[in-house]
């Protein structure tokens, strides 16, 4: 058995603890020499003083000190002191949130963004179902209606990166892009008093419904709905005058043409107007018109079903044309009529029901079937025509009735308007009865 090979320097004297001293390679200078050396160089006197021994240092700096624990006390022991104090005061209730800006601050400061740039805006939760065109208009009311739809259909209105069409529909969370518009300044004189007041008198005296959501106004024949070129006093203004203290102002749900009198909706909350205009879109508000033409159908009850389209596409109340499925810009129209009483075979009183809601839908079907409304001053074109003695020449046509889910409740509100007075007027010379029954609410609603 070969024993162990000799350890290395095996040969050398050991020192203490067993280890070989290394061989010397020349002077070489200690860590404690270099540390006294350093010492002295800053003036001190190092000593015998090791330099790995802190002990001075660390005495000389101060020890931060650190507050005497406190004794944990016993479940069943009584707190007292300052502890004690804290534990028996009531917790401070949070400050109430900051109140934000009122409605009407909100839109005045949207309006002033909008004239100075562009600007992207955020649809809310209770906007979504909104028309593109409506949604603008309800953030800039000082922006008239003509110019919104002038927007749109240029395409300067940008949905999420995507060019956007007036009837387009918002979804919630959605960016909705502005451009830079000049807008006129609005003034500073405040509107007074009596003319705020006399404002919300008189629609307070169109109401035929109202409740806590809503209200279904009698408008009269003449008064606009929206704003426009030349157009001062309109619906949608004088709302302005029934605004609640928290700034929520009463809003549109649908429109009617500004010599159509009748039932107008209109919405006291943003929610409810999201919800009315819901039942519009789905078909779940039925509506009744009365109309006065010339001559009478062949057929009491009837059915038109046509495409519309505008003659010009960039006036807002231009005149509706037939046109072909297919044809750039036509819309499919729905109506559906029915004679109720006529006058010597000159004058008719049709009873409509329209299923779809185009523009000008009711007056240019009536056209259509060679029995204009009289006194129609876009589609009454029937020659050596004259208007029978007593009769004025006013766009006879009314939106007689209208039944709608309640937006909360969704239990049905069905009112009807009274004939306006020109109206009135025709009925009483050609003995017609207002309160004969109406063979409309038989026809089908689709």
């Amino acid at each position: 058995m070969k024993g162990r090979p000799p350890h290395r320097g095996s040969g050398a004297k050991r020192g203490p603890g067993g280890f070989a001293p290394r061989a010397g390679t020349g002077p070489r200078t200690s860590a404690k020499e270099a540390a006294q050396r350093a010492a002295r160089n800053r003036g001190e006197d190092a000593g015998e003083r090791s330099p790995w021994d802190d002990s001075a240092a660390i005495e000389a700096a101060p020890r931060p000190k650190r507050p005497p624990r406190a004794a944990a006390p016993k479940a069943d022991a009584p707190r007292t002191g300052a502890k004690a104090a804290v534990a028996r005061a009531p917790r401070a209730e949070a400050p109430p949130p900051a109140a934000g800006p009122t409605r009407r601050e909100q839109r005045a400061a949207a309006s002033a963004t909008l004239a100075s740039g562009v600007q992207t805006l955020t649809v809310a939760p209770d906007e979504a179902g909104m028309r593109i065109d409506r949604f603008l208009g309800a953030r800039f009311p000082q922006l008239p209606f003509t110019r919104v739809q002038s927007i749109v259909r240029k395409g300067e209105l940008r949905v999420d990166g995507k060019r956007a069409k007036p009837n387009d529909r918002l979804e919630p969370g959605s960016s909705v892009r502005v451009p830079p518009l000049k807008l006129e300044q609005p003034t500073d004189r405040p509107r007074s008093a009596a003319k705020v007041e006399g404002d919300a008198e008189f629609l307070r005296s169109l109401i035929l419904y109202e409740d806590a959501d809503m209200m279904i106004l009698n408008k009269p024949f003449g008064l606009a709905v929206q704003g426009g070129s030349g157009t001062v006093r309109h619906v949608d203004g004088l709302l302005e005058a029934l605004t609640g203290p928290d700034g929520q102002r009463p809003r549109l749900v649908h429109r009617l043409d500004k010599d159509t009198a009748g039932c107008l909706i209109v919405a006291k909350t943003r929610l409810a107007a999201a919800t009315l205009a819901k039942s519009f879109r789905s078909r779940a508000a039925r509506k009744i018109y009365w109309a006065l033409v010339a001559g009478v159908p062949r057929t009491r009850q009837g059915r038109v079903s046509t495409y519309l389209v505008k003659d010009e596409p960039t006036d807002a109340d231009a005149r509706m044309r037939v046109a072909k499925h297919g044809d750039e810009g036509a819309s499919h129209a729905l109506t559906y009529y029915a004679t109720v009483d006529q006058a010597a075979q000159k004058l008719a009183w049709l009873s409509l029901k329209p299923v779809t809601g185009r523009t000008h839908q009711l007056r240019a079907h009536a056209a259509h079937i060679g029995h204009p409304i009289v006194g129609d001053p876009k589609y009454f074109d029937v020659e050596n025509w004259e208007l029978p003695g007593g009769i004025q020449n006013r766009l006879h046509l009314l939106a007689r009735r209208i039944v709608i889910p309640h937006p909360r409740t969704g239990q049905p509100v069905d009112i009807s308007a009274p004939l306006p007075p020109h109206m009135a007027q025709s009925w009483n010379l050609l003995g017609f009865d207002a309160a004969r029954y109406d063979p409309i609410v038989e026809a089908p609603e689709a």
